[in-house]
């Protein structure tokens, strides 16, 4: 489910935001879209489906024309862009504020907030901030890890062997991104991020021996705080009634999010290596995304070009 809103406080925490003017709720205010505005076009009068809802970003254009403004008509042009209930104004590379942007801050309790960085440099950093802070998510139980770049999320019932398999990754150089809850944030509409909820971030449970801190044990080359989810392993008890994929032409996906991302079954029976499978099954998946397939080799040695 989305994130409905995010607290503006977080935002002035995380990119180090002065406040010019505290409106005495920044701690309580807050952002609901993922977008941001110049207000260039209202600070001059026009309102057309303008965003009230999106944080206002003032740069040099927006300063340098309310510089050539009366004092009056800077007044007028302040007080009709506050009137709309927006939720703040940020000032960027170090803008100072004018008076009437005070006056109005206080008549409208609206916050003023200020940044150094460069106007096109924070508006991107912001967007990409919100997108992800309000990005629709979903946690699912399983296991996310890094197997040579591609991020390869786990899934299977308790017990089934995903936390044993993931150290087993670990140990063979490969990246630990979250174990027991992956929390599946849907950034675009075509990708996946995963990440492990900060309480348990780094942690592995296994069993007999119980949590482990994957970052103290093996250092922080070994684990990740994020990755795009690439590639699904589900992993089941093997059932000897059920037909597995044995040439691997079947392409299965797995739905998240309303997304479909490739996946294999893998069916687990004493005896069968999982870190190998999986470490295999990631590096082979990578092999068809450039085009290649063992299968459809195959295929084409035993029955030509028409395959089977």
């Amino acid at each position: 489910m989305p994130y409905s809103s995010i607290m503006l406080s977080k935002i002035v925490e995380h990119f180090s935001l002065e406040v010019v003017y505290d409106s005495g709720d920044i701690d309580e205010r807050r952002i609901c879209v993922a977008d941001v505005t110049r207000p260039g076009l209202q600070l001059a009068g026009h309102y057309d489906h303008f965003g009230s809802d999106r944080i206002q970003v003032v740069g040099n254009m927006e300063h340098a024309y309310l510089d050539q403004l009366t004092t009056q008509g800077r007044r007028k042009s302040i007080s009709e862009l506050f009137k709309h209930s927006i939720p703040c104004l940020i000032m960027t590379r170090n803008h100072e504020a004018h008076p009437e942007i005070i006056e109005a801050a206080e008549e409208y309790k609206t916050p003023i907030l200020r940044t150094d960085m460069a106007t096109s440099d924070f508006n991107s950093s912001l967007i990409k901030f919100l997108k992800l802070e309000l990005a629709p998510r979903v946690a699912r139980h399983g296991v996310l890890v890094e197997v040579l770049g591609e991020g390869v999320l786990i899934l299977g019932d308790s017990g089934v062997g995903k936390s044993e398999t993931a150290l087993e990754l670990v140990k063979r150089g490969h990246r630990l991104v979250a174990d027991d809850q992956v929390e599946i944030l849907k950034v675009s509409e075509t990708t996946l991020l995963g990440r492990a909820p900060e309480v348990i971030r780094h942690l592995i449970e296994i069993r007999g021996i119980g949590i482990l801190n994957v970052k103290e044990l093996y250092g922080v080359s070994a684990v990740k705080v994020q990755e795009n989810i690439d590639f699904v392993i589900n992993l089941e008890p093997w059932d000897e009634k059920k037909m597995y994929e044995r040439v691997g032409l079947n392409e299965e996906t797995t739905s998240i999010l309303g997304i479909d991302v490739p996946s294999i079954t893998i069916p687990v029976a004493p005896g069968r290596n999982l870190a190998i499978i999986v470490e295999v099954a990631a590096i082979n998946y990578r092999v068809k995304k450039m085009g290649n397939s063992a299968a459809k080799d195959l295929a084409q040695r035993l029955f030509g070009e028409g395959g089977f």
